[in-house]
């Protein structure tokens, strides 16, 4: 510096010259100086820096000037000069500031155009102008003198660049504004840089269009907290508006840029108009600034621009404003304004008439400008009314064209403001029918979707009914929080949508029922109402307004404004014109209604009621009917709702009854009905006044239906007025039982009242009265077909069974003792047959003696083990007597005999064996049974090792029958039996072992554990594998035979799983394919013995295609057709077939329905004729067909009955069958040929006949001819009477047995035991029979003298053979009359069912139960000619149901059979009942309520829930089985249970493939089965329950198939909501731990294998709507937040508004927290639009302008400007505003960086933002910028001003 230290210390001397040239002096050495001690030299600094904080002006200036002079002749650098100055500024004198200034603002000038217009700065801060304001105060002066030459001197450069580099200056001069450390003249600054912008405006033409634009930017940045601030804002806009007009008059009247100006002027007005009417914003200066728009659109009219359709967004603005206005200035400036629009608009005539026409934004007006009529200013009223009359032209052209589309501006910003929501709503609501089925709405989601209300709602949910929801709200809101309000706006707002309604002219009842709504919001609403109703009523009264016929509705709108008490005077004042007398008939009427209706709502409208009602009021207007009804039916009100009041009326109610009109009486006597119910009235005294005006009602059915209303009543004091209550009863019966009257409505209505009045009588008191009433009840109750009356019947009927059990005689339990004298002498059969102290004839009567034999260590002494040997060996010895003396003779059918024999000898022996180990040890049961078998076991293997051939075949069964006898828990038992039966079956040389062994092990496969898969298998597999190696036929059909016993067993067990299957694959597939192998096999044996094709045999093969281990190669020959002997092959055959036959319960539960059809009719094909009989065989194919008669007569009936259980098997298929038999078996015995084949065809046909018909006679379903049966008798009576070989003899006798049900050799199934028949019958009268026999009189005493003659026999007879037969037969029917006597191994497992059907229900024939009964089991038959009514069916169904107790009768065929008549009866027969056909289903109910007290009806059950049969019965009956899983609960076992839950699972999962359902269908599937679950959840304790278990996997498997909840209203049609709602009530009763476990989701990843992305999004939704109902803390649904917000929107949009839909029910803080930590999770998810769309969704939700919200992805986002806004206004979240804000320009500012920069967001997150979210970017930017600037003053400065800086396209 000391090269420059001479010069500069010129400066200091006081001489301005010499100072100017030492300064010159410096800074010319300065630009000569060398590199050294140039500018940028330490010394060149320091000179510079001398000069320019000199304390001398004049060096100073000079300084500042030659330091601008380098700058621009480039010697120093432009950011040199600037720093330079600007230090010296900050710190100078106050004298020296301008100077400082003006030369920065030389260098910014030059600068600028140094840069060609281009000067960016990186912040706001780093700008020049910012840095000289921010640098002391004194600088404002001068800068702004600075920034006009800068746009004047730049503006060559292009004004739009200007503009640029000046708005960042310009929003810094506005956001320091509201700046704590400001002072008062930052306003001052800012208001005057703005005008002295504005000013410029004024002198640059075209080129003020940019400025403008510039100056309307930043107006959004003004601050608007105080009184101050509101005054600046209004002093800005009243700038820009001046300066507008002078633009406009300039460039209008040069005709330059017309159009921008024009449109930038609209803009101008639109956006202080948008800021002034935002949510958040309270203006306090509105009315400057309106005028000042006002006067700039005047501009624009007095210049001649045009009115433009931007203009329709102003009045949008203009409605809200006024709507949230309560000032009069304001008021009256914005009704200025807008008429001053609305003229303009209505005198423009460039607008188009279809603009004109459905430019419908002022409609909005309608109601706003009426509730502003009751102002006290009489200037806001006359202004109203002037824009009221121009908006009801654009009404009423609104209402005469509705069709018109609504358009509005391409130019519309995608921000929603509160006008366009408000004006949105209101064009869907009246263009409805033209919108989407999938438009909803904010109110659908809060109030309907996944609640109740949704399941009730029939058809789409309207817009009135949602806002009623809302109202209870916001009322049961307003209760729990007192300060809880909405804003003044929001009723005015549904006010205006609604008013606009009412012009519709198909919608203008539901905008009066909004109108209506809307008064229970605000009570500040009643006058506007009320103003507006009388405006209405004027407005449609006229003749061009299309909707008059809305008039009386309006009407009813004013009894609703009465519930305000200042209201009333105001509400009858407008009434009492009507109620002249002058007036017309209809208006009197409708004003007495309307009268009553405010007495309704306020009983302080009674005395001018009352006034209205005197009885003087009937004969006055006695010509008026009208006016009469009116009165009636007001009286009946008032009686009906206060009955009280309505005795002040009495003597108008008596006028009502004595009056001539029908239906003024009927009116009268309901009023009437109304005291009397209350007790004001005492009955029987109003009846002695009025009874006879009660004459004669008969003849009009509302008079006699009225008065059955008023009879009820007479029930209370009936005992104390007998004479009185005698004939009111008289009369009800007469009505109720008047079967001759008309089938209308009115008359079915009459005598539903009658009915029912009746039940309120006490049934004594009936009984007394009424002659013979039950015998007519239940004459009436049979004959009707009406279903209502009958509904009103059932429950007159089950009060008569009530009481019938109430008031029963208490009988004595006694023994049973024999009914008949077939019971008689089967009592006496083991005494005659082994009588006592004679030598025993084991050995002579095998048969018998297994069936009779019995011994008991009663003369043992207990305490020693010498009791159980003593019995044990008398067993022993019995047993090695018989095995000796029974032969077999290779007859299948009497080994089946044998076999079934000799299961009743093991379980005798082993309860001989348990008693015995009873009086020695104490063991468990399971463990006595266990050592009891092992002895038995260890003597039948003993005696095996060394038996003969007879005695081994029989010692074979006797292991399977011992097996048979024990429970399926006896595994070792059992394997150990099975392994030996299995080393005899592969033992080929021995056939007399291998044959029965093949038979037991069958029947041993069919009844082990559930766990015992391999031990099945091995035995099946050893059967299929000597059933192809075997050369013997009789092996092969033992094996078949044994085969057909281990189906039994096939496909019983299912096991669902919802994931690999792998053990369902490794049981049930495993048995199917066995299935699969044996019927291939048999079909293929069955083809070699036929030598003939058969196309059944064939499809049936093709129904079980091979699998890859059928590896069956070839078939040995099995038959020889030189052989003349067929004996083995006979039975064999028979064998074979009788397996194929047992096997169809398994095929049906393969799903092959059809095959089980096939089977049948392939069985059935092979009984001949008798005319095949006739012909002598001339082939071995003619042989063949013949052997396969045997067994398919023997076959039949196990296919029958399976077929009769699953309704296979018509009626008219059983006389047929029955016929065939009777000419089979008839030819047979006349043809008296000897041979083998014709010996054991006569045998098998008598059995299989016999067989059948006591099937279809026990199963009750199918009737027979009387006829029929008694033939069949006599033939088998022929058989073992006449001259034929024992066999034949045997198989007569055991047809007989059959018949009664005995079963011989059906090991299969067995039938029920038959009822004693009734005392008293009629069965001569009647030509068919249904039922047991021996429940038949008739049949009972028929039957007797044909046991006698068996029993004869078998008692003493020469023949020893036919004596052992006859013997045998006899058994076998005791056995099976004894059988539940020997079902269990001991006492103590002996079943309460045993027990409680051994007690007889002695029901009095009298009595309504047993009439109603005896109507089901015993009906006239369709067969004879009486067609059946279905609904009475149902409805005496529907009553037992509810019987306390039923009498003994045979249940189990009448429901079957009611079962099948309900698929036969044509709908035709059914009479006046629904469409839906309900008897199987109230069958189903009926077994339930009963099944615990008989036992045919809990099998009946038990075969319904089968899987099989579950799935082949119609859908109607499957829900209703679903819907009562927790009912079958009660009656079923646990293991029954256990297995139905897996059934259950199994049909749910397979129902989402089963193409047989429709959606519908499967849905209401789903639904029951949720129902029944819930039931089930119910009826269970939670911690210690077996199936709590079973039920839970149930629950996970068909919560697997649940449908994703969809919150479209389309997806109400498709039963989704039904489903969601069952599924969550029984989730709600689940257990909490398991529940948390079950919906717990670790992540969302839509496509990831790994995991199920469509059952997580379940999974949440249930969370929701679970924590929603309170069944699970909002806590839990808040684990979610991360993984929910951190997925892409497009896979979760149900899913979110779900969870929105639940938090609308939470507490404000949960809600609040949610908002904040949803904000957050968008600064670092990948994803930030779902978390940007959730907040979006929760803030529409939670806002006040929730009513207005369209549900819609892209109407959400939009909105958020209206309802963030709302909510961060209102108190309960301003707490968090602060927070929010900040998260969100976080946000902001991360997605702008994504947006803008492809790599700028790597690194500011630990997550980048996915690619898919660039597309959109741009709305969620626009978006969050508008909420951050709407609420900047949370965010410091510097975030603010880069809030600014950012290009928000």
């Amino acid at each position: 510096m000391a090269s420059y230290a001479p010069l500069l210390e010129k400066t200091r001397v006081p001489q301005p010259s010499i100072q100017r040239f030492a300064v010159i002096s410096v800074f010319s050495k300065l630009r000569s100086a060398p590199e050294r001690l140039g500018s940028e030299s330490e010394a060149g600094r320091q000179a510079i820096s001398f000069c320019l904080t000199s304390e001398s002006i004049t060096v100073v200036d000079q300084s500042v000037r030659e330091l601008c002079r380098l700058v621009s002749d480039s010697v120093l650098n432009l950011s040199r000069g600037l720093l330079e100055i600007q230090s010296a500024l900050e710190g100078c004198d106050t004298k020296l500031v301008s100077l400082f200034v003006k030369g920065l603002g030389f260098l910014i000038r030059i600068g600028y155009e140094q840069k060609d217009g281009n000067w960016t700065f990186s912040s706001a801060e780093n700008h020049p102008f910012v840095r000289i304001l921010s640098s002391r105060a004194e600088t404002q002066t001068e800068l702004l003198h600075q920034v006009s030459l800068f746009v004047m001197h730049n503006r060559r450069l292009g004004m739009v660049g200007v503009c640029e580099f000046l708005e960042p200056f310009l929003n810094f001069t506005v956001l320091r504004i509201p700046l704590p450390l400001a002072d008062s003249s930052s306003s001052l600054f800012a208001r005057e840089l703005i005008s002295s912008m504005a000013s410029l405006c004024c002198s640059s033409g075209q080129e003020a269009l940019p400025i403008f634009r510039l100056l309307m930017r930043c107006l959004k940045y003004i601050p608007g907290k105080n009184l101050e601030d509101n005054r600046n804002f209004s002093c800005i806009v009243k700038t820009l508006a001046d300066s507008y007009t002078l633009v406009v008059r300039d460039l209008v009247g040069t005709r330059l840029e017309v159009t921008e100006v024009h449109l930038l002027g609209v803009q101008l007005v639109d956006s202080v108009l948008l800021l002034c009417s935002s949510p958040h914003v309270q203006t306090t200066e509105q009315e400057s600034v309106i005028e000042s728009l006002k006067h700039l659109l005047a501009v624009q009219k007095d210049v001649g621009l045009p009115y433009s359709p931007d203009l329709s967004l102003v009045v949008l603005s203009l409605v809200f404003m006024l709507a949230k206005s309560n000032v009069e200035h304001e008021q009256l400036s914005i009704l200025k304004f807008l008429l001053f629009l609305l003229k303009w608009k209505t005198e423009n005539e460039n607008l188009s008439v279809k603009d004109a026409a459905c430019s419908s934004v002022e409609s909005l007006l309608l109601f706003p400008i009426v509730a502003l009529m009751s102002s006290p200013s009489k200037s806001v009223k006359v202004a109203a009314s002037k824009v009221l009359s121009i908006v009801e032209n654009v009404l009423v052209t609104m209402s005469n064209s509705p069709k018109i589309e609504l358009h509005t501006s391409k130019g519309d910003s995608p921000l929603s403001r509160v006008g366009s929501v408000v004006f949105r709503v209101m064009q869907q609501l009246w263009h409805q029918n033209d919108y989407a089925p999938s438009t909803s709405s904010f109110l659908r989601v809060a109030y309907i979707n996944g609640s109740e209300k949704q399941e009730t709602c029939s058809g789409p949910v309207t817009w009135n009914s949602l806002l009623r929801e809302h109202t209870e709200r916001f009322w049961d809101r307003k209760k729990l929080s007192a300060s809880f309000c909405l804003s003044q706006e929001i009723p005015i707002l549904l006010g205006a949508v609604a008013g606009v309604m009412v012009m519709h002219p198909s919608l203008g009842a539901d905008g009066i029922d909004s109108l209506n709504i809307i008064g229970g919001i605000d009570p500040k609403m009643s006058v506007p109402l009320l103003l507006a109703v009388l405006y209405y009523s004027n407005l449609l009264s006229r003749t061009h307004v299309p909707c008059q016929s809305l008039l009386s509705k309006l009407l009813g709108l004013l009894p609703s404004l009465a519930a305000q008490q200042v209201m009333i005077p105001l509400v009858v004042q407008t009434i009492t014109p009507m109620l002249r007398k002058d007036a017309k008939g209809l208006l009197y009427a409708t004003a007495v209604r309307l009268l009553c209706q405010t007495w309704v709502v306020n009983d302080r409208a009674f005395s001018s009621l009352q006034e209205v009602l005197r009885p003087k009021g009937f004969i006055d207007f006695i010509s008026e009917r009208h006016i009469c009804i009116s009165m009636a039916a007001s009286i009946y009100d008032v009686c009906k709702r206060h009955p009280d009041r309505g005795v002040d009326l009495i003597l108008s109610v008596q006028a009502c009854i004595e009056s001539q009109d029908c239906q003024v009486r009927a009116l009268g006597f309901q009023s009437l009905s109304h005291l009397c119910e209350a007790d004001v009235i005492d009955f029987y005294t109003a009846w002695g006044v009025i009874k006879k005006h009660a004459q004669n009602i008969k003849l009009d059915p509302l008079l006699a239906y009225s008065v059955c209303l008023l009879l009820k009543w007479g029930a209370m004091d009936a005992e104390a007025y007998p004479e009185d209550a005698e004939n009111v009863l008289n009369i009800l019966w007469e009505i109720g039982s008047s079967m001759q009257m008309p089938l209308d409505s009115l008359w079915t209505k009459a005598r539903v009242s009658a009915i029912v009045a009746l039940g309120q009588y006490e049934v004594s008191f009936m009984e007394k009265k009424i002659s013979d009433f039950n015998n007519n009840c239940a004459y009436m109750f049979f004959s009707e077909t009406n279903a209502k009356i009958l509904n009103a019947l059932e429950d007159l009927s089950i009060k008569i069974m009530i009481h019938e059990h109430s008031v029963r005689r208490r009988y004595v339990r006694q023994k049973k003792l024999p009914g008949n004298k077939i019971e008689k002498l089967l009592d006496v059969i083991p005494q005659v047959i082994f009588p006592a102290g004679k030598e025993m004839k084991t050995g002579e009567l095998p048969g018998a003696a297994l069936l009779c034999l019995s011994y008991n260590p009663r003369d043992v002494k207990f305490g020693s083990s010498k009791s159980f040997r003593d019995v044990h060996g008398q067993y022993e010895e019995a047993f090695r007597v018989v095995v000796k003396s029974l032969q077999l003779s290779r007859n299948i059918s009497l080994a089946l005999i044998s076999l079934q024999s000799l299961k009743a000898f093991m379980r005798r022996w082993m309860r001989a064996n348990i008693l015995s180990i009873d009086a020695t040890t104490k063991e468990l049961p399971l463990d006595k049974t266990s050592n009891a078998a092992n002895k038995i076991m260890k003597s039948l293997v003993h005696m095996a090792e060394e038996a003969l051939p007879r005695c081994a075949e029989n010692i074979a069964l006797a292991l399977g029958a011992l097996c048979a006898a024990l429970p399926a828990a006896a595994h070792n038992i059992k394997a150990t039996a099975s392994k030996f039966l299995l080393s005899w079956l592969l033992e080929h040389e021995h056939e007399h072992r291998q044959w029965t062994a093949a038979i037991s092990l069958g029947l041993i496969s069919s009844s082990l554990h559930v766990t015992d898969h391999k031990q099945k298998f091995q035995n099946i597999s050893g059967l299929l594998e000597v059933l192809c190696s075997s050369k013997s036929t009789l092996v092969k059909g033992a094996c078949g035979v044994g085969l057909g016993f281990s189906c039994q067993d096939l496909l019983t067990r299912t096991e669902a799983s919802a994931s690999s299957d792998m053990d369902r694959d490794s049981y049930w597939n495993q048995e199917e394919r066995l299935l699969g192998r044996i019927l291939r096999l048999l079909s293929s044996m069955f083809h070699c013995f036929l030598h003939t094709p058969c196309d059944i045999l064939e499809s049936l093969s093709a129904l079980f295609p091979p699998g890859k281990e059928d590896n069956v190669i070839g078939l040995p020959q099995l038959l020889d057709e030189s052989s003349d002997d067929f004996d083995d092959d006979t039975w064999g055959i028979a064998g074979l077939i009788i397996g194929l036959g047992m096997s169809v319960g398994a095929v049906y539960r393969a799903g092959k329905k059809d095959a089980v059809v096939k089977i049948k009719n392939l069985i059935v094909s092979w009984i001949p004729y008798a005319d095949s009989l006739k012909q002598t065989p001339v082939s071995n194919s003619k042989v063949s067909v013949r052997l396969f008669s045997v067994g398919s007569c023997l076959a039949l009936p196990i296919v029958i009955t399976f077929c009769q259980k699953v309704e296979l098997f018509d009626a008219h298929e059983v006389d047929h069958l029955i016929g065939c038999f009777k000419d089979l078996i008839s030819e047979l015995v006349i043809v008296r040929k000897s041979g083998a084949l014709r010996k054991r065809l006569l045998m098998a046909s008598c059995i299989g006949a016999g067989d059948l018909l006591g099937s279809v006679l026990n199963e009750g379903i199918h009737p027979v001819k009387i006829e029929s049966v008694k033939g069949l008798l006599e033939l088998f009576k022929k058989c073992y009477s006449g001259l034929y070989p024992p066999i034949a003899h045997f198989g007569g006798m055991l047809g007989v047995v059959n018949v009664l049900g005995a079963g011989a050799g059906n090991l299969v199934y067995s039938h029920p035991l038959p009822r004693a028949p009734p005392a008293s019958s009629d069965e001569n009268e009647i030509s068919y029979v249904s039922g047991p026999l021996l429940s038949n009189a008739y049949f009972t005493q028929q039957l007797t003298p044909v046991v006698q003659e068996i029993f004869l026999i078998a008692q003493n007879t020469k023949d020893r053979q036919l004596q052992h037969y006859a013997a045998w037969s006899i058994s076998v029917l005791r056995n099976y009359m004894r059988s539940e006597e020997a079902s269990s191994l001991s006492n103590e497992n002996q079943s309460d069912a045993s027990l409680r059907n051994s007690i007889s229900h002695n029901v009095p024939e009298h009595t309504m139960v047993m009439k109603l009964s005896q109507g089901l089991t015993n009906p006239r038959f369709p067969l004879a000619g009486s067609p059946l009514n279905i609904g009475t069916l149902e409805s005496a169904l529907r009553c037992l149901s509810h019987a306390p107790r039923l009498p003994n009768l045979d249940w189990g065929a009448t429901i079957r059979r009611l079962m099948k008549q309900d698929t036969q009866t044509d709908a035709s027969q059914s009479g006046n009942v629904p469409k839906e056909r309900t008897l199987r289903e109230e069958c189903f109910k009926f077994s339930l309520a009963h099944a615990r007290e008989f036992d045919e009806l809990l099998a009946f059950l038990d075969e319904l829930s089968e899987l099989a049969r579950f799935k082949a019965v119609e859908q109607s009956l499957q829900s209703c089985l679903l819907c009562h899983l927790g009912y079958l609960m009660r009656v079923f076992s646990g293991s029954r249970m256990n297995k139905l839950f897996d059934d259950v699972s199994c049909f749910v999962i397979s129902l989402s493939s089963d193409q047989a359902y429709s959606c519908e269908q499967k849905s209401s599937l789903r639904v029951s089965c949720w129902k029944g679950l819930s039931q089930c959840l119910e009826e269970t304790s939670l911690d210690s329950s077996e199936y709590i278990t079973k039920i839970e996997k149930c629950i996970e498997l068909v919560f697997a198939v649940l449908p994703v909840a969809s919150q479209s209203p389309i997806a109400d049609q498709m039963g989704s909501v039904k489903e969601w709602s069952e599924a969550v009530r029984c989730l709600q009763k689940s257990r909490l731990d398991w529940l948390y476990k079950f919906l717990q989701v670790s992540n969302l990843e839509p496509g990831n294998g790994k995991t199920d992305f469509q059952g997580d999004l379940k999974k949440i939704q249930a969370k929701a709507k679970l924590a929603k109902l309170g069944s699970i803390p909002f806590s839990e649904l808040g684990k979610l937040k991360a993984i929910i917000l951190n997925c892409e929107q497009s896979g979760i949009w149900d899913v979110l508004i779900e969870i929105v839909a639940a938090l609308h029910y939470a507490e404000g803080g949960i809600k609040r927290q949610w908002l904040v930590d949803a904000v957050e999770i968008s600064c670092v998810s990948s994803y930030p639009s779902t978390a940007i769309l959730f907040v979006g969704l929760l803030s529409s939700i939670c806002c006040e302008y929730m009513p207005f919200l369209t549900l819609d992805r892209s109407t959400v986002l939009s909105d958020m400007s209206v309802t963030i806004n709302s909510l961060l206004s209102d108190p309960i979240y301003e707490v968090v505003a602060e927070p929010f804000i900040s998260f969100l320009w976080t946000s902001l500012e991360r997605i702008y960086n994504f947006a803008t920069d492809t790599d700028a967001n790597v690194g500011l997150s630990s997550q980048q933002i996915e690619g898919s979210e660039r597309e959109k970017a741009p709305m969620i930017m626009k978006v969050m910028h508008y909420i951050c600037v709407a609420f900047r003053d949370h965010l410091p400065l510097e975030k603010q001003l880069r809030l600014a800086s950012m290009d928000i396209a």
